[in-house]
């Protein structure tokens, strides 16, 4: 490591300290010549036989202005034009061939029995959110809050479309997602859904452990915003920037997929 010891005593001992220090910080790499950071580097290209689109919980209760969320959630939706951006991220990888992932959200009777649970968790259970007969029973299914969201099922019922067993709290860890793109030598995963800042981060942070390259879709998702809470996108949004891999807009990775970058 570069240190003061380094530079000549017949230097130093004519040098003021502010010169000692421009020198030491140009050694450690902290002054870069101004072109150094001028041009962004330019966006990875996509690969389509190891890229995949990935949506969590694309259900009613969650984009359905009567999905019992939608009081919580509504005004994120609406605002980023999340249903209709998840959509064209669909409509996207269905017209380019890409591989489309759905990691579902369900929750049995049994599961209404745990002993604990964390603030949004114990909430989603009081309200139903997710609900369903149990894991073999469809009774009620159609049109229900744990069912897609209308306009998506041609999309996800197309028989293409791989539907994971559902996640139970927020991640991945529970089901069966990273064996399903592993299975698939997918590296790259086009993240979206909901809800911002529990599933979508949750889901995020998890494939980065397990190896894998993310770009999150900013505005094809939302989240809660709560007076006591706060705003769950704006929390969201902020870690995204730090952690993902690439931050982007639906219009500018719908235009890379398209053109294959």
């Amino acid at each position: 490591m570069f240190s003061a010891k380094a530079i000549p005593p017949q230097f130093n001992q004519h040098m003021k300290p502010s010169v000692i220090s421009v020198i030491l910080l140009a050694a450690l790499g902290v002054l870069a010549p101004a072109h150094a950071a001028s041009a962004p580097a330019a966006p990875k290209r996509l690969d389509p036989a190891r890229t995949a689109l990935l949506v969590t919980d694309p259900q009613n209760d969650f984009l359905s202005p009567k999905g019992v969320t939608w009081g919580l959630v509504g005004q994120s939706v609406t605002e980023n034009k999340t249903v209709e951006h998840i959509e064209t991220l669909l409509q996207t990888a269905k017209q380019n061939k890409l591989p489309v992932f759905i990691s579902p959200h369900y929750y049995y009777p049994t599961d209404h029995h745990w002993h604990f649970g964390g603030t949004i968790e114990k909430v989603m259970h009081q309200i139903g959110m997710f609900d369903r007969k149990g894991a073999l029973d469809l009774s009620g299914f159609e049109g229900s809050g744990a069912d897609w969201l209308e306009r998506y099922k041609p999309y996800i019922n197309d028989g293409a479309t791989i539907v994971t067993s559902p996640h139970k709290v927020y991640g991945p860890e529970s089901n069966d997602l990273a064996l399903q793109l592993r299975k698939r030598r997918i590296e790259t995963v086009i993240l979206a859904g909901m809800s911002a800042n529990l599933c979508v981060e949750s889901h995020l942070r998890e494939l980065l452990e397990q190896g894998f390259e993310v770009i999150v879709v900013k505005d094809a998702t939302a989240a809660a915003v709560s007076p006591e809470l706060g705003d769950g996108y704006k929390a969201a949004i902020t870690n995204f920037g730090f952690v993902a891999n690439e931050v982007v807009t639906t219009d500018e990775i719908v235009a890379r997929i398209s053109a294959r970058q």
